[in-house]
């Protein structure tokens, strides 16, 4: 066997979720992300951002173990991203930390363009 097959055949892929594990974590969590609490079932456009998280990144290790997976929206998600916690709980504190401190900069950043369009 040469030296590219032998280094595919030692690298081995995790296996993404089925869409079947996808959506018994979907209604395991109701359809609302466990971070932020936004309800997937409110209306159309939350229901396009719902996805399922690895509490433990893939990238460092996290299984595929529903224990390990929970419902989030697609921002809290991409906040979390591969960052590792020791649980849960710590980082949901981090990602609501996140999702805070990025309200405040929008809202400086737009209070003028608001404060425009109300005058006009």
């Amino acid at each position: 066997m040469s030296a590219e097959k032998t280094l595919v055949h030692t690298i081995r892929r995790a296996k993404p979720l089925t869409s079947e594990e996808g959506t018994n974590i979907l209604k395991r969590d109701q359809f609302r992300c466990q971070y932020c609490g936004l309800d997937g079932t409110a209306n159309f456009e939350n229901s396009l951002i719902m996805t399922v998280d690895f509490v433990i990144p893939r990238a460092r290790k996290g299984k595929k173990d529903p224990r390990n997976l929970v419902t989030a929206c697609r921002p809290c998600n991409l906040l979390k991203g591969r960052h590792t916690f020791k649980n849960f709980e710590e980082a949901k504190e981090y990602v609501l930390k996140q999702r805070e401190e990025l309200r405040k900069e929008w809202e400086a950043r737009t209070a003028p363009l608001r404060s425009r369009s109300a005058l006009g």
